[in-house]
């Protein structure tokens, strides 16, 4: 499916899933009901029509422990797509699901801790494309830098650098860049402002990146997100921002997607 260059989410629909989540402390470890491999297995190998996972869209969720610690906005998201016909995607990376309270395709690209700026320094993004082959990534990243107090500038340009790899990898890569949620821990009372700065540009930024073929589609995940309802520390998302999160990438990416078909 052709689209607009770039497009911004700046509203979504709160998803009808309800889901009995128990969001992470520390100490504590989020229960599964089932083997996490084993649904992500299955998650993967369960398409529409009798489909192999070979022919479904290949989705990146890309990111830090937002995404991937657990990251049950994933659990959300794939939920959500599979409830309303959209049946063949596979979410893919080379780390595993977490416990998130029911079955999902948990495979991630979300490294708890990670700097978007060391990624791109450190060229790792290439060796996760080339284990993956996504055709679609979800990226939510720039956290941590925010909380080290890294400029929007060099952030912004870790983005370049990534989705420069990104096309490196797939000509066609189609990449949902994320104004990330705020941020509220009680050590840095800086760094709220500190992500409406970095927020304030990445439009700008995704406008002067975004091309036809590889389209960079700006998705607004800090609007209408509440560090006190929807975290559990002022920074990860509790039950209520997983929902948010997921109801924000959802209309984007289907944008990307035919029900129960591969995306184009």
């Amino acid at each position: 499916m052709r689209r607009t260059p770039l497009r911004a989410v700046t509203a979504g629909s709160a998803l009808a899933l309800a889901l009995a989540l128990t969001p992470q402390v520390a100490g504590a470890a989020a229960p599964a009901p089932a083997d996490a491999a084993s649904a992500s297995s299955a998650a993967r190998t369960a398409t529409a029509d009798g489909e192999t996972a070979a022919a479904a869209t290949r989705i990146m969720p890309l990111g830090d422990s937002i995404t991937g610690s657990p990251g049950c906005w994933r659990s959300v998201l794939w939920n959500e797509l599979r409830s309303t016909g959209y049946t063949s995607v596979d979410f893919v990376g080379t780390l595993g699901p977490q416990g998130c309270g029911q079955p999902y395709d948990g495979e991630n690209e979300g490294h708890g801790g990670a700097l978007v700026t060391r990624v791109a320094d450190g060229n790792q993004l290439p060796g996760w494309l080339a284990a993956t082959r996504p055709d679609i990534v979800l990226m939510h990243f720039g956290t941590n830098d925010v909380w080290s107090n890294i400029a929007p500038d060099r952030i912004l340009a870790a983005y370049t650098t990534l989705v420069q790899q990104m096309r490196a990898s797939n000509p066609g890569m189609k990449v949902l860049v994320a104004q990330i949620i705020p941020m509220n821990p009680g050590s840095c009372p800086e760094c709220a402002q500190r992500v409406r700065d970095l927020n304030d540009r990445i439009p700008r930024w995704a406008s002067g990146i975004s091309t036809p073929e590889s389209p960079v589609v700006v998705v607004d995940q800090w609007t209408g997100f509440d560090t006190g309802a929807d975290t559990y520390d002022g920074v990860h998302p509790s039950a209520s921002g997983d929902q948010k999160i997921a109801s924000r990438w959802y209309p984007a990416l289907t944008e990307f997607l035919a029900p129960g078909a591969s995306g184009s």
